[in-house]
């Protein structure tokens, strides 16, 4: 699993012209599952969000995390995330799950969040629908996340 990460000053998604979830400060997180991730993985980069210091203490220097400072997080699916992009010029998805096995992935990271932060922290997407995602990154502050299994993959 992989997770593209900023820190914002509010963000949102839109489905068919209605917000089905917002955020004020916090982290908006577009999460990709790619193929043979496990309920692991899920529990896994649920934690290292939560816990991720991206945000400035009283010096101004990043040493709190979205528990520490009380915000939000939104998270929306994003099966783009493990495109691969070295041959041509049309990215292939092969790389990413298929979507019952990715929806299930991803509601399992939205309930994992919801355990560390409180239900009423974490807002999200639709799953498979076409939104539009609407941020103010505050830094700006973006960086990436990926399971266990995903850095096991990449030094193969």
């Amino acid at each position: 699993m992989k997770a593209l990460i900023q820190r914002v000053s509010q963000a949102s998604v839109t489905v068919d012209g209605s917000i089905t979830g917002a955020v004020g400060p916090g982290l908006l997180v577009l999460l990709g599952v790619r193929e043979g991730d496990a309920d692991e993985d899920a529990r896994y980069l649920a934690s290292r969000v939560a816990a991720l210091r991206v945000f400035n203490d009283a010096e101004g220097r990043m040493n709190l995390s979205v528990v520490d400072t009380g915000g939000s997080v939104l998270v929306v699916s994003q099966f783009t995330l493990h495109a691969d992009t070295r041959k041509g010029n049309r990215p292939s998805y092969i790389l990413a799950a298929e979507p019952a096995l990715a929806e299930r992935l991803y509601e399992l990271f939205i309930s994992e969040l919801r355990a560390l932060l409180g239900g009423d922290r974490v807002a999200s997407g639709v799953f498979r629908a076409m939104m539009q995602v609407a941020l103010v990154n505050d830094g700006p502050v973006t960086v990436t996340v990926q399971s266990k299994s995903e850095y096991k993959d990449e030094r193969a």
